[in-house]
């Protein structure tokens, strides 16, 4: 059985909107480079690195691969590694901290009052989306979480823009770090109403 054969299938956790992304990401692969993912698989597969950022950085600066193909094609290539098919495994692994796993719930709990909400599980953070992403959450050293929003760092004096090395989205403008679950409190409640507002 080929790559394609095997190519990964638009995980349940995105959104309509999402699972349409995921699936031209597919479809555009072989038009715009001129390969088929069985050949970019192969590629891949030729890397001598052995972390999924460090190979996704080996297919964009010596093959042009842009960050979505890149992680598309290693998800084919590697499927073991990204487990998007397997979200509790993805949060479990990720969440392995009380203080953090309880800020976490209360996060959750929060969300979960907004109306269509859709969680995604990624290896390094879990998301929030209506339509598209709206917040997510990592974990921090020392039992923390940092929280991004889609707003701006001035819909509130307590967020900063959004930290260079963040993986999630750039729709997340605004973040700010909680150290306990009660901090989840009422003026969270408000930027994750805005963040759905905008999403």
């Amino acid at each position: 059985m080929g790559a394609t054969d095997d190519k990964l299938p638009a995980p349940a956790n995105l959104t309509e909107r999402q699972q349409k992304w995921f699936a031209s990401i597919q479809a555009s692969l072989e038009r715009d480079t001129g390969k088929t993912l069985d050949q970019w698989v192969a590629i891949a597969r030729t890397c001598p690195h052995e972390r999924p950022k460090a190979r996704a950085d080996w297919l964009r600066e010596h093959h042009g691969l842009g960050v979505n193909r890149a992680a598309h094609v290693l998800s084919v290539a590697f499927p073991s590694e990204m487990r998007w098919d397997e979200p509790n495994v993805l949060r479990t692994a990720l969440w392995k901290d009380p203080q953090s796993a309880a800020i976490l719930g209360a996060l959750e709990a929060a969300a979960a009052r907004l109306p269509d909400i859709t969680v995604g599980q990624r290896k390094s953070f879990t998301a929030w989306s209506r339509k598209v992403q709206m917040a997510a959450a990592r974990p921090v050293k020392g039992g923390h979480v940092m929280v991004g929003f889609a707003v701006e760092p001035g819909a509130d004096p307590r967020l900063t823009p959004r930290g260079k090395s963040e993986s999630w989205g750039d729709r997340l403008k605004g973040q700010l770090l909680l150290t306990a679950p009660d901090q989840v409190d009422a003026s969270i409640e408000v930027l994750l109403r805005q963040a759905w507002e905008r999403s």
